[in-house]
């Protein structure tokens, strides 16, 4: 789960980090408002779910309130497109706006996961303010990367090597005091990234975090209930909320094939299996292990209401639930939801043979593949109206003559 960046700045100042004096607008006449109180300049900020705003104009100084109403009217209701968001974009909604540091100069603070080691990593760099990918590719001997033990926490020495590094000695006791809060905030929320890009050095000498962005282990929120309740459900894709609220996982990609699977790890395979016979996912739809008719049912509606969808691929495995069951579930939710696009079902593991004796008995028209390879072919054909579905047609031509 993806903060706001200044959601992300109160739980920052929770732990004594220091941040820019600011307030969120929603309004044009708020950002006015708000500029005349903090005093001016004043830097609005964007406030979407995505990295490089800068670039992308989501961010801007203004000298004066009637400047900062001016601006804001320009940002609201404006789509910012980034590399991140791709060229549907988001909407802005909301504006940060901040009293506009006195800046000395620019460092780049992140802690990571990583995933290699498996332990938090600090990466830092003297060229902050840049995308830390920029500063890897054009002065790679300018990466600081720290792995912390998880047991033993952020050391001394470690903090010390930080500050050196970075030439924050004259800031030996607030540096080392700010890396320590931070790495506790790392830690006691969850955090999957913690980045300040750019941390700065103010020119009387004090550190600030200008900018901040904080993402939330999704596995952990149900012991962050103070950070669960920040979700800005207005970003949220309204299938994937809907998903969420139904016990689905559900993620909408660019392709025309729906998946079906139970599992996280099925999910994975179902879609490289698919991309290496020459289909593109549209989705990652898990119905979770037991992969019930009310579930199943859902997971059409959703699939479905993609009118890019031309083909549905349900690969199921029996382990905790049967292929009977399953396939008894996949024919109940038919009776509920019209399904008008070719269905390819896959069923391995428990009570297989059972389950695809259902399937052939049923009055619904499926195609019943015997392994994940022939399923993952005959329905990137069926998505491309290819041969399978003809070999069908001709098949029932037949029949009726």
């Amino acid at each position: 789960m993806k903060l706001h960046e200044y959601q992300a700045k109160e739980v920052l100042a929770q732990y004594g980090i220091p941040v820019p004096e600011g307030r969120v607008a929603y309004f044009p006449d708020d950002a006015w408002m708000v500029s005349m109180e903090l005093g001016l300049p004043v830097v609005l900020k964007a406030q979407v779910l995505t990295g490089g705003r800068g670039k992308a104009g989501g961010v801007k100084i203004a000298r004066t309130a009637d400047e900062a109403r001016q601006y804001a009217q320009e940002l609201f209701g404006k789509k910012l497109v980034t590399k991140q968001t791709g060229p549907e974009g988001v909407v802005i909604r909301k504006l940060l706006v901040e009293k506009a540091a006195d800046i000395e100069r620019e460092i780049y603070f992140s802690i990571v996961i990583d995933r290699t080691t498996s332990r938090p990593t600090v990466i830092a760099s003297k060229r902050g303010g840049m995308s830390i990918e920029e500063v890897a590719e054009k002065y790679p001997e300018d990466i600081i990367k720290i792995p912390i033990d998880p047991v033993v926490g952020f050391l001394p020495y470690q903090i010390r090597r930080l500050k050196y590094d970075l030439d924050l000695m004259a800031q030996e006791k607030e540096a080392a005091k700010l890396f320590s809060a931070l790495y506790k905030v790392f830690v006691e929320k969850d955090c999957s990234l913690l980045e300040l890009n750019p941390l700065v050095v103010l020119k009387s000498g004090h550190l600030l975090a200008v900018d901040a962005k904080m993402d939330i282990d999704d596995n952990a929120l149900y012991r962050r209930k103070e950070i669960a309740k920040m979700r800005d459900l207005t970003e949220a894709d309204p299938d994937e909320l809907e998903a969420r609220f139904s016990g689905l996982n559900f993620i909408k990609l660019q392709g025309n094939i729906g998946c079906m699977v139970n599992g996280a790890g099925l999910a994975m395979t179902t879609m490289d299996v698919i991309k290496l016979a020459g289909g593109e996912p549209a989705n990652f739809l898990d119905v979770g292990g037991e992969a019930t008719p009310e579930t199943i049912a859902k997971g059409f509606e959703i699939i479905t209401r993609d009118p890019k969808v031309k083909a549905i691929f349900i690969n199921i495995f029996g382990g905790i639930v049967r292929c009977d069951k399953v396939a008894n579930g996949i024919i109940q939710a038919l009776k509920t939801v019209k399904v008008n696009i070719p269905v390819v079902i896959r069923l391995t593991g428990m009570n297989r043979e059972e389950g695809m004796e259902i399937l052939k008995k049923a009055s619904f028209k499926f195609y019943v593949a015997n392994d994940l390879k022939e399923a993952a072919k005959m329905v990137s054909e069926l998505a491309k109206g290819g041969a399978v579905e003809k070999e069908k047609n001709q098949k029932e031509e037949k029949k009726e003559k």
